[in-house]
């Protein structure tokens, strides 16, 4: 056996976590500057994590893609709370995926629920379509449907290329039984972006289960003086970004 071959059966054997992607969640410009700066893979943008996330301002969006050349994919959620929008606020998201179009953003992370916590499906079909050609990620709202397994066939159906979840608990890890089933159903047809408490400690767990990509902010808080409307800032750390890169 040639030592060609030989290197190229180790690597296939003992490195198939190459194939695992990072996406991390980022809030501001050091953030994404950070994800980029560590190597990972893509990044998530958007601004206010501790509501969940809210769409980034057209400022943010444009500094990051016109300085840095990571993929990003941008998070269309117009506040805080349910996913279960007015008609106002559906305009202001279809807005929001044309401007991000508009600016050269690389992907849509969006979606949209029912009051009976079921998917929206003709106005996640309506969104997916306005995105188009960029590739469509359904986020965490998933995490509150009723039926996740019904759930993931309808976002197959709707064209949707990825589902943001941690298998419906407060943590991926704590999910990890829905995420290995979600993924069994999905064969491919949806990537499953386990997402919700991933650091380098637990990265291996999604690793066995068969997982392609997880999602993480990978974030340390930023020390500031005490104010009357101040919360702790966070940012993206490039040290738990290469932790987690090592890990997978």
């Amino acid at each position: 056996m040639s030592l060609r071959v030989k290197l190229l059966k180790q690597f296939c054997i003992e490195k198939p976590y190459r194939k695992m992607k990072l996406e991390v969640c980022t809030n501001s410009y050091q953030s994404a500057k950070n994800a980029q700066e560590a190597g990972a893979h893509r990044i998530e943008l958007c601004q206010e994590l501790s509501v969940g996330g809210i769409t980034p301002s057209f400022g943010l969006m444009q500094h990051v893609l016109n300085i840095l050349n990571i993929d990003v994919f941008v998070l269309v959620r117009p506040r805080s709370g349910n996913f279960v929008y007015s008609d106002e606020e559906f305009e202001i998201m279809k807005t929001n995926i044309q401007k991000c179009k508009d600016l050269g953003c690389h992907g849509i992370v969006s979606g949209v629920l029912k009051a009976d916590r079921t998917i929206d499906v003709q106005r996640t079909k309506a969104l997916v379509n306005l995105s188009k050609p960029l590739p469509f990620t359904f986020h965490r709202a998933f995490d509150e449907v009723v039926n996740p397994k019904e759930a993931i066939e309808q976002l197959i159906a709707l064209g949707v290329e990825r589902v943001l979840t941690s298998g419906q608990e407060k943590t991926a890890e704590n999910g990890l039984a829905l995420l290995n089933a979600l993924n069994t159903i999905a064969n491919d047809r949806i990537v499953i972006l386990a997402g919700g408490g991933i650091n380098a400690e637990n990265t291996s767990k999604f690793k066995s289960i068969g997982l392609k990509e997880i999602h993480a902010s990978a974030s340390r808080v930023i020390h500031q003086e005490e104010s009357l409307f101040s919360i702790p800032q966070t940012v993206s750390d490039v040290d738990k970004i290469k932790a987690i890169l090592n890990a997978i």
